[in-house]
Order: C-alpha cells, then structure tokens, then sequence
C-alpha cells in the first residue's frame, strides 16, 4: 500500500548524505515506493546531480563532510533555483532542523531506528503538499489570464467605440457646424435673426464636437505609442486643473516607454481614478502625478494634499478597481494615508526592457 501508480511519472528524489550504507537503505526504501531516486555523498556530487537534473524533492544531511546543509542548500538554490527539500539530522540537532524550516524545510525526519519506516510517508506527505502547491498556482495564473482576456476585450471595444466616436460621429458634428458657418454668412445680410440662429446652431454643434471628442479620449485613454502614457498622464494633469478647484501636477523625468497597450492603458486608469478620488472625495488642493521607469520598473504614484483616506468614505469601490488592475498586469499597488495630510496611491509593475 501507499506505492505510486507506476503509468504516472515517477517524481525524482535527490538524496544526499554521506554515510555510505544509510544512504543505500534510504534510496531502496524510497525505490521500494515506486519513486525515482538519485543519490549523493557528497556536496560537490550534489552540486553535480542537480545541474544534470533537477530533482522534484531534495532529501538533505545537514552535516556533510565537505560542506554544512545551509551552505549547499545556497548553492543549489543558486544552480536551479527554489527545490522543495526534507532535512535529515541526526540526534542533538532538532534545533537546526527547525530553523532549516524556517528557512523554507517542509520536514525533519531523525537518524534513529525508525527513520526507514518513516521515511517513504514523510516523502509522500512533502510531495503531495508541492503538488497542491503547484495546482494552485497553476490555478490562479489561469484566472489571471482569464481576466487579462476579458480586460483586454473590453479594453478593445472601449477602443473600438471610442474610434467610432472621434472618426464618425464627430468627423460629421464638425462638417455640419461648418455647413451652419456658411450658411450663417450667407444668412447675415438677407436675415440677420436666422443667422443670429445659425450661429447659436454652430456654437452647440461646437460644444457638441468638444463632449464627443472628451467621450472618445476617455473611452481610448493610450494609443500604441509607446510614449502615449506620459502624454497622456500629462493631459490629465492639465485638464484637472483647467477644469478645477484642484491643481494637478505631472512629473516625469524621464523617457517612459511602454510596448504593451493593455499594460499602459491601466496604469492610466489607476491614475485617473485616483485623482478623481483626490477631486471628489477628498478634496485635495493640489495632486501630483509622477511616473518613473528604473531597467525593467515602471512606478506610477499619485500623491494629493487632502483629507486622507479615513474620511473619503466613497474611495472603497474605486479602490478594488485599481487594485484589481494592478493584479491584472502583475503589479503591486500599495496605500499610505493619515488623517488630514492626504492620500498616496503608488503602483509597481515589471515589463520587458
């Protein structure tokens, strides 16, 4: 009982110790499981095996002859990255096994009588726990690409829509305001009160033309520029202000170019709705936008003046959006906030260099 289905593949066990008979009797109980199993006496064989072959799980001596357990547990970090291990001590050094799984042990097992008897559901017990590990990262990238795929076609509707608006319907407002300037020209000398109409005509039409293209510019907030987030964090700066009681500030020291339309277009939202929170909410006087890129770093952190997050009792809902989207491209979205000395939204996101 308790042997692995031998149709499934075999997970690979690395065991190093280096008392040669124990180390024999460790590796046929593990075999006698159905697992494969590889084995090492020595930290530099070790060192050897797990460059060739990365195991699923590392059975390691905490004191080798060559090398103490911590330090090649270092090294084969460095080689092949994180591997889930079991530590094997012998007696008087529990203390060191269980700072081992502070530093990340799933287990211990002791070189006493029974650490043959013990040892096949130990390993059974460590690997069942990496599987479910990975199922469930497995799991949640999967949900990530999911909703990365319904933002991103809900993004390009937006876009779709948003092109519509600018290229139809206000390419057709501006050639009627322009028919009603001529017609108000005509009109000026025959009939001054149908011109005087005329032109109120035009200068709805006008007001008409500017909500359509405000419509659009919202609907598509960054075009394929690469530099369309920095221009288009600018113009939220500048419109916020122009529009008021708050004034806005852009920041950018740099170039900040960004190939991903999807990535650039929710950091400006997290931008957007951040600064309506800091107007609306918490009535701050003045808002500073800043964006920044470090090597493969891109950091947006919007920063106001105002009441704080404890009395902007409507930020809740605009702030499980922003943090919803910065999970959605892999970023972080940290808060700080005191009562009465304003409110700092700051969002981190690796991209592509």
């Amino acid at each position: 009982m308790g042997r692995i289905d031998q149709k499934v593949k075999q997970p690979r066990i690395l065991v190093v110790d280096d008392d040669a008979g124990l180390l024999i009797l460790m590796a046929e109980a593990l075999r006698a499981e159905g697992y494969e199993v590889a084995t090492a006496e020595s930290g530099a064989v070790a060192r050897h095996e797990m460059a060739r072959n990365r195991p699923d799980l590392l059975l390691l001596d905490l004191k080798l002859r060559d090398v103490g357990g911590p330090e090649l547990l270092g090294s084969l970090r460095r080689i092949a990255g994180p591997v889930p291990f079991l530590v094997v001590t012998g007696q008087g050094d529990e203390k060191v096994a269980v700072e081992m799984m502070k530093q990340g042990a799933l287990d211990y097992v002791m070189k006493d009588t029974g650490l043959l008897d013990l040892l096949p559901a130990v390993a059974r017990r460590a690997l069942a726990a990496i599987e479910q590990d990975r199922a469930l990262a497995a799991a949640q990238a999967e949900s990530r690409r999911l909703e990365g795929e319904m933002l991103a076609v809900g993004e390009g509707e937006r876009h779709r829509i948003g092109a519509d608006l600018h290229d139809g319907l206000g390419q057709q407002l501006t050639a009627i305001e322009l028919y009603c300037t001529a017609l108000k020209a005509d009109a000026q000398k025959v009939n001054p009160d149908l011109a005087s109409r005329l032109g109120l005509m035009g200068r709805m039409l006008r007001d008409a033309i500017t909500q359509t293209r405000s419509l659009a510019r919202g609907l598509v907030p960054v075009s394929d520029d690469p530099d369309a987030l920095r221009i288009g964090l600018a113009e939220l700066a500048e419109t916020t202000t122009s529009i008021g009681p708050s004034k806005c500030r852009f920041e950018c020291p740099g170039p900040v170019l960004l190939g991903d339309r999807i990535v650039a277009g929710h950091l400006y939202r997290i931008a957007q709705e951040a600064v309506n929170n800091a107007v609306k909410h918490a009535r701050a006087e003045e808002i500073v936008i800043e964006l920044a890129r470090a090597d493969s770093t891109v950091r947006l952190r919007i920063s106001d003046n105002g009441r704080g997050l404890s009395r902007a009792g409507g930020r809740g809902l605009g702030l499980g959006v922003m943090k919803h989207r910065a999970s959605v491209i892999g970023g972080r979205l940290d808060m700080t906030s005191k009562k009465g000395l304003g409110f700092t939204i700051e969002c981190t996101v690796s991209v592509p260099e």
